[in-house]
């Protein structure tokens, strides 16, 4: 297994399964930390330095509770405008990042630019995280999915997962990659002009993912043990930000998941989302045995944990 300690984490595509599986193990060793709510001194000399030139609440704060929960630092944006990369300047993420890594010991990106955290790694002296890049990848939330699958069902093995919604977004091309390596299926429930895209599908092909498109929610919601919801109604990843506009489309019936829909599920099957959510997950959901959504953004903390504290060498 490939060390973990001063590596950039900016693509599941090269993930192998016993790196899954260590970075899940970390975790179990670090979640009483988080469980506990108290901070141990496991990077008390290290700074997380947070450029995100897209909104984000989880992705953020998560790594920033990590960090903290760890005993480290944390300096960065969270508004490029507020900075010289996003106002009059337009600074280069070449020369951003020769500022940043003189800051802090390891970089965490959000960008609204596909490939932009790859980019930053290529000038930067010290771990580049990919806190999600536009239409590309969102590498540490899958993860975190993955670790909550393993953690309330057992393992990732032997599991179907029903993928919900937008196909174009960085989470489905993370799962798609991650699901290679375990013996588990993905099915792809997305309107027409949200399907996976032909190059995607065929990174699939090539990778092995086991994979099956439905056009219907009922044709597998019932035998599903993983609902993975993403919306079909959301902003545009490439723009640094959006508003929300007064009027809005509704997400249609066969990509919600509501009480109703529940009622055909496995007893044993749970949802997940990475939020924020609208109408495609109904808040009636939340009170079901099925609802994991809360638990997986607590996880959330705790991957980044694993993560940060792996990459800093502290399990070397």
């Amino acid at each position: 297994m490939r060390s973990f300690a001063g590596r950039d984490i900016l693509s599941l595509k090269d993930f192998e399964r016993n790196e899954f599986m260590h970075l899940f193990e970390i975790a179990d060793r670090v979640e009483p930390i988080a469980r506990e709510r108290r901070n141990s001194d496991m990077l008390a000399h290290k700074t997380l330095v947070t450029a995100f030139y897209q909104p984000s609440t989880r992705t953020r704060l998560a790594h920033e509770a990590a960090m903290h929960r760890l005993g480290g630092h944390v300096t960065g944006f969270a508004d490029a405008k507020m900075t010289r990369a996003g106002d009059f300047y337009q600074e280069s993420i070449k020369d951003t990042v020769h500022m940043l890594e003189f800051y802090g010991d390891v970089i965490v990106m959000r960008h609204y630019d596909q490939g932009a955290p790859h980019e930053a790694a290529k000038w930067s002296s010290i771990p580049v995280i990919n806190g999600g890049d536009g239409w590309g990848e969102h590498p540490t939330q899958v993860l975190t999915d993955l670790y909550t699958v393993t953690k309330e069902m057992g393992s990732v093995d032997g599991k179907s997962f029903l993928a919900v919604g937008d196909h174009r977004m960085r989470t489905m091309h993370s799962l798609g990659y991650a699901l290679s390596q375990f013996d588990a299926e993905m099915v792809i429930l997305a309107p027409d002009e949200m399907s996976p895209l032909p190059e995607f599908l065929a990174e699939l092909d090539e990778k092995g993912t086991n994979y099956r498109i439905v056009e219907h929610i009922d044709e597998a919601i019932a035998d599903t043990d993983v609902i993975y919801m993403e919306p079909v109604v959301q902003p545009d990843y490439t723009k640094a930000r959006q508003d929300k506009a007064e009027v809005y489309a509704r997400t249609a019936a066969n990509y919600q998941v509501t009480q109703e829909v529940m009622k055909k599920a496995k007893g044993s099957s749970i949802v997940l989302h990475s939020l924020p959510r609208r109408d495609e997950l109904l808040p009636e959901v939340d009170d079901l045995k099925h609802a994991r959504y809360w638990q997986e953004a607590y996880n959330g903390v705790v991957m980044r944990m694993a993560l940060l504290s792996s990459i800093l060498g502290v399990w070397e």
